[in-house]
C-alpha cells in the first residue's frame, strides 16, 4: 500500500499534466446546470427530452472496464452515476480522464440521461472538465475515520464519508428552525444582545475573560443568551423577545458539557409560571414531532415520552428522599458529610454549591419528562420568591434522562430583593466561588424604573444531543481541538 506522501507525489504529477496541457486545475467558473438531486428526481423527464445537461460534483468512485468507465459523483444534494465511453467521448478525452482523474477530484460533465440494463439512472458523458484536483486520497469508504481525534479535526471528511453524520447536522438545523418558527408564531421578537459583557449575568458559571483594548478594560464572554439584556427589553416595552446564540463557559467538558455551545432564551411579559409550563411542553413536543417524527425516545439508559404526563418534583423533597438531607434546613457540615459518603465530588464548601451537588446526584435517577419545582432561593438568584414559602422560588427545570434540559423562572422584578440576592452572590465571590453570579448594579437600576411580571425560559443544544442520543461534542460541526504541535 502506498503512503500518503507517495500518493500525493503521484497526484502532483497529474496536476502538472493538466497545467502542461494549458488546463487550469482550479477554475473559478463552472458550467453546472442542475444538481444531482434534481437529476435523480426529474430523471424520466430528462431521459425523454434527450437534452444534454452539465452536472458537477466530487468523484466518489471509479470503475473501469476497458473502453468504458463508470464513476459516481456527489455534489452535496445527492449522488449520481456517470458513464464514459471511449467511442462517444473521443480517444483523447477518454484517455486523459484515466491519466489525471482520481477519487476525490471535483469534475463537471455534460451528457444525456439513460438507464443501464440494471435499471441504474446514469448520465452518458459527452464532455468533461476538471474543477478541483485533489492531492490527498479520501478515507476508505467502509472504514472512514476511526480515531475520534482525527474525526473531529477532519470533520469535512467525516461528514463526506458518513451520511449519518451529515444527517445529524441537517436535523440540528431543523431543530433550531422549528424552535425559531414556534416562537415567531407566538409573536416573539428575535433580538441580538451583547456577547462581550462587563459583568456576566444570567447564570452561574466560570466565564472566559479577555481584554478590550479601546476601553482598556477586562470583559467577559457571555454565559447566558442575554438574560439581563432581554429583561431590559421587557422594561423597554417589548412584550416578548428571544435569542438563539453562542454562549461560553470556561469549565470542564463531558458528554453533556462544552465550553462553547448554542442556547436559546425567551422572555414573555405577563406570562405566569403555570402558563409557562404548558408553553414549554408544547414547544418540546413540536420539536420532537417536526425534527424526529416521534415523541418517545430512549437515551443514556432512560426512556421518556414528551407527549406523556410531565410529573412535578419538589427540589427539597426529592433530595431528602434520595439522600436524607434537608437542603433548606441542614447545616453545611451535614451536607459535606453526606456528599463525601455518597462519593460525590463538589467544588466549593459553601451551601449553594453543596445544595446543587446534592441535587445533581439525585437528578441522574429521574427519566422524566418532569418539572423540577420549588428551588431553594440560594440556587436561584434571579427568580421570584415563592409566596407560600420564602425559602423557595418560582422556577422550574425540565428534567429528561437524568439531566437538566431547560430552565425557567418567574423573573424577579423587585429591585431591593434583587440587590440583596446580588449581595449574597458577591460574598460567595469574595470567598473564592468562581461560579457565583456577578452583581450588576445597572440591572438593579433598571428594575427600579419598573419591569413587568415576566416568564423566562432557556434550553441549549444539549436538548438536541439527548434527542438524537449522541454526546454533545458529536453534535457540533467543529468542536474546539488542541492545536497540533
Amino acid at each position: 500500500m502506498s503512503s500518503i506522501d507517495e500518493i500525493r507525489d503521484i497526484r502532483i504529477r497529474k496536476l502538472k499534466l493538466l497545467k502542461d496541457k494549458g488546463i487550469n486545475p482550479y477554475p473559478a467558473d463552472s458550467k453546472k446546470e442542475i444538481t444531482l438531486k434534481h437529476a435523480a428526481d426529474n430523471f424520466e423527464d430528462l431521459e425523454n427530452k434527450k437534452e444534454a445537461k452539465w452536472i458537477a460534483g466530487r468523484v466518489m468512485s471509479i470503475r473501469g472496464q476497458g473502453a468504458i468507465v463508470f464513476f459516481t459523483l456527489n455534489d452535496g444534494t445527492g449522488t449520481f452515476q456517470g458513464l464514459l465511453k471511449k467511442d462517444i467521448l473521443s480517444d483523447e478525452k477518454f484517455d486523459f480522464w484515466n491519466e489525471v482523474v482520481d477519487i476525490g477530484d471535483f469534475v463537471e460533465g455534460q451528457g444525456t440521461f439513460f438507464k443501464t440494463n440494471r435499471g441504474e439512472k446514469t448520465i452518458e458523458i459527452r464532455d468533461w472538465r476538471m474543477l478541483s484536483k485533489s492531492l490527498r486520497p479520501l478515507p476508505e469508504k467502509w472504514h472512514g475515520l476511526v480515531d475520534a481525534e482525527e474525526r473531529f479535526r477532519k470533520r469535512y471528511l467525516d461528514i463526506l464519508m458518513d451520511p449519518e453524520i451529515k444527517e445529524i447536522f441537517e436535523k440540528k438545523e431543523k431543530f433550531w428552525k422549528t424552535t425559531r418558527n414556534f416562537l415567531k408564531d407566538k409573536e416573539f421578537l428575535e433580538v441580538e444582545t451583547p456577547t462581550l459583557e462587563v459583568t456576566t449575568g444570567g447564570a452561574e458559571a466560570r466565564p472566559f475573560k479577555t481584554h478590550h483594548n479601546d476601553f482598556d478594560i477586562d470583559v467577559f464572554l457571555r454565559i447566558s443568551v442575554g438574560e439581563l439584556w432581554q429583561k431590559r427589553l421587557m422594561a423597554a416595552g417589548f412584550p416578548r423577545t428571544f435569542e438563539i446564540g453562542k454562549i461560553y463557559r470556561n469549565e470542564g467538558g463531558s458528554v453533556e458539557h462544552l465550553q462553547e455551545f448554542t442556547n436559546m432564551e425567551f422572555y414573555a411579559s405577563y406570562m405566569n409560571i403555570e402558563e409557562g409550563k404548558k408553553f414549554v411542553r408544547d414547544l418540546y413536543i413540536k420539536i420532537a414531532k417536526e425534527v424526529f417524527g416521534k415523541t418517545k425516545f430512549e437515551t443514556r439508559g432512560h426512556k421518556f415520552d414528551l407527549a406523556g404526563d410531565w410529573a412535578e418534583i419538589d427540589y427539597a423533597e426529592e433530595v431528602k428522599k434520595q439522600t436524607g438531607i434537608d437542603v433548606l434546613e441542614d447545616s453545611e457540615e451535614k451536607m459535606e458529610q453526606a456528599l463525601k459518603k455518597l462519593g460525590v465530588e463538589f467544588a466549593g464548601k459553601n451551601k449553594e454549591r453543596m445544595t446543587d451537588s446534592l441535587w445533581k446526584y439525585c437528578r441522574k435517577n429521574i427519566s422524566g419528562p418532569a418539572y423540577l419545582i420549588n428551588h431553594p432561593k440560594l440556587v436561584a438568584p434571579l427568580s421570584k420568591e415563592n409566596e407560600k414559602d420564602n425559602r423557595k422560588t418560582e422556577m422550574f427545570q425540565v428534567i429528561i434522562a437524568g439531566s437538566e434540559i431547560g430552565r425557567a423562572h418567574a423573573e424577579l422584578n423587585d429591585p431591593l430583593e434583587q440587590e440583596a440576592r446580588f449581595e449574597t452572590q458577591k460574598k460567595l465571590i469574595e470567598k473564592g466561588d468562581e461560579e457565583a453570579m456577578m452583581p450588576d448594579s445597572e440591572f438593579v437600576e433598571m428594575l427600579e424604573y419598573g419591569m413587568p411580571p415576566c416568564f423566562g425560559f432557556g434550553f441549549g443544544e444539549r436538548f438536541f444531543a439527548f434527542l438524537i442520543d449522541k454526546p454533545i461534542r458529536e453534535t457540533q460541526l467543529f468542536p474546539l481541538m488542541r492545536p497540533i504541535k
